[in-house]
């Protein structure tokens, strides 16, 4: 079983006045949900060291399927002399999917936003023995 919580309101684009406009009503809405979220209910092997993670992925009340593509970067025997495990996951999602609908016409014409947001992950983990 893989799942991950994620504290909305901490997201750091390094751009505070931008920041404060992700934790508002138009996107995050961090008072009203303030927690992003995903349990898998299933991984499969894609490749060597590549996996599907699917289960079910929670943001701004709204939760949908969703796969992980993830990668196994090796392992590591940390300092205290435990095996330490790497991961890197991404997926796909559209933002409209979840009530996330903001966006903002510039002054040429077109939009502000794109639709997809890609979501990246970098875990580093104890080994688990089976």
């Amino acid at each position: 079983n893989v799942s991950f919580t994620v504290e909305t309101k901490s997201i750091d684009t390094r751009n505070e006045k931008r920041d404060e406009h992700l934790r508002s009503a138009d996107f995050f809405d961090v008072e009203k949900f303030s927690t992003a979220s995903f349990h898998s209910k299933k991984i499969t092997s894609s490749g060597k060291n590549k996996y599907k993670l699917a289960g079910d992925f929670t943001l701004h009340g709204v939760t949908k399927p969703v796969t992980f593509d993830v990668e196994y970067g090796g392992s590591i025997k940390d300092f205290e002399g435990h095996t330490r495990v790497g991961f890197s996951a991404s997926a796909k999602i559209n933002r409209k999917d979840y009530g996330i609908s903001w966006n903002k016409i510039l002054d040429k014409g077109g939009l502000a936003l794109g639709e997809d947001v890609l979501i990246t992950l970098q875990i580093e983990a104890p080994e688990v023995k089976k």
